[in-house]
């Protein structure tokens, strides 16, 4: 029997907390309000509107000045109509977020280049209709469920007011029998009150997710631009990373071997015939391993990011890696206008990367790189006379390996693919191999 009791308690109780959860009541009667200003202020405009074409259809009686204000209306009208659909749509949405918590992300709204395409291309978005159908659902649903709502939790104020007027009135007969069902009805619809607030306030919560808020295409389109911005920035923040970087072991580190290589050197060429044989190869092995030391490190910056490139722009960063080159190397820049930092830099490392393969794995007697921007596009090809056998799969096989393929040319593919480039690799067997690569100017 204990059971039995506890369960009726735990019914009872969370009976009266859902009873004491006003919010859906709130929600269903502050939607009750929305409809009643969405019907104002969407009935004004239309029924303005629609007055102001019939005055030009009939002919203004006022003169000029009243035939050019309707002219205004008539124009102004889906503007002005516009704006109240997205005001409305705000404000419906900050209804969801204050009372039930429910965060209804707005749609993006459309764009144009001109004012006057704005309105054409707004009106033409699904989102704008959507809006515009929660808004006329919210007119006649909204309020029939805030009415209703509102009855069911003052039914026993307009039971107890109905038997008050009987009573003056006099109406005798019968009035037990009415005021017995009278409380019955109004006690009935008192206990379904905050089910019936939750149903009304679900099927709203519903209606506003589906027409209030992005469509699953939209929701995807705003996600890959937030995706494609977020990249854009780590990008940038690696590229500025690879600067500071450079930046420091260049005045760091670098000076300090420079020193350090001087010194030694002069050591080295002070070093009197009375010294010892073995100090005389420490000296000079010392100063032979700083100087490689310096040149790796030097390297090591040029690869990570080249100050030139900064300065003097790619033309000039693209000549120091074909005059170093181990091939000769045949160079033609025709960029125009510089690009992105961040494009520049994916630019130089394809080259000197591309560069390097050639003159490590194809065999080439010689290498032609072409720069050339068209449009917002920036076209690298790096072309060999080599073997050929080039690829992007890392098990190619052993032709990919011996002529640079596979991890190497993946990474270049990568490395372009972060900026929203592309990277082809034509490369037969036998030769030659061209390796194109595209990328946006204004990443």
């Amino acid at each position: 029997m204990a059971p039995g009791l506890g369960g009726v308690y735990r019914e009872a109780m969370s009976w009266m907390e859902k009873v004491r959860d006003w919010r859906p009541t709130v929600h269903a009667l502050a939607g009750l309000a929305a409809g009643a200003l969405t019907a104002a202020v969407l009935g004004g405009l239309v029924l303005g509107w629609l007055a102001a074409i019939l005055s030009l259809i009939d002919g203004p009686t006022g003169g000029w000045e009243l035939a050019w204000f309707y002219v205004a209306v008539v124009l102004a009208g889906p503007v002005l109509a516009l704006w109240a659909i997205h005001g409305l749509g705000a404000l419906q949405r900050m209804r969801f977020r204050a009372v039930l918590g429910v965060e209804i992300a707005a749609p993006p709204r459309a764009v144009g280049s001109s004012l006057l395409q704005r309105p054409v291309r707004a009106w033409r978005a699904p989102a704008t209709w959507r809006q515009l159908g929660y808004h006329l659902l919210a007119m006649i649903s909204g309020t029939a469920g805030g009415l209703l709502v509102a009855a069911c939790w003052t039914a026993p104020v307009l039971t107890y007011l109905v038997v008050r007027q009987g009573e003056g009135a006099g109406a005798a007969a019968g009035l037990v029998r009415a005021v017995l069902l009278a409380a019955i009805v109004a006690a009935a619809m008192l206990l379904v009150a905050p089910w019936m607030a939750r149903s009304v306030a679900a099927a709203d919560e519903a209606g506003g997710r589906a027409l209030l808020g992005p469509s699953r295409s939209e929701e995807l389109a705003l996600r890959v631009e937030t995706l494609a911005r977020s990249r854009a920035e780590v990008v940038a923040a690696t590229d500025a990373e690879r600067r500071r970087i450079e930046r420091d072991l260049h005045d760091g580190a670098q000076r300090r071997l420079v020193a350090l290589a001087m010194q030694l050197g002069m050591a080295r060429a002070s070093l009197g015939d009375d010294v010892p044989e073995p100090l005389r190869q420490v000296i000079e092995q010392a100063h032979d391993e700083a100087t490689e030391a310096l040149a790796e490190l030097r390297q090591l910056v040029r690869g990570l990011h080249p100050a030139v490139l900064d300065d003097r722009g790619l033309d000039a960063a693209l000549s120091g890696i074909a005059a170093n080159a181990p091939v000769p190397v045949r160079l033609r820049v025709d960029a125009g206008a510089r690009c992105a930092p961040a494009i520049e830099a994916v630019a130089y490392f394809v080259v000197s990367e591309a560069l390097t393969n050639v003159a490590k794995h194809a065999g080439a007697g010689r290498a032609e790189v072409t720069v050339e921007r068209t449009g917002d596009r920036l076209r690298v090809v790096v072309a060999d006379d080599g073997r050929g056998g080039a690829t992007l799969d890392p098990v190619g096989g052993a032709g990919a390996a011996a002529n640079g393929g596979g991890t190497g040319l993946r990474g270049l593919a990568q490395r372009a693919a972060a900026v929203d480039g592309t990277l082809t690799v034509d490369s037969p067997p036998g030769g030659p191999t061209r390796i194109t690569v595209e990328l946006p100017c204004g990443s």
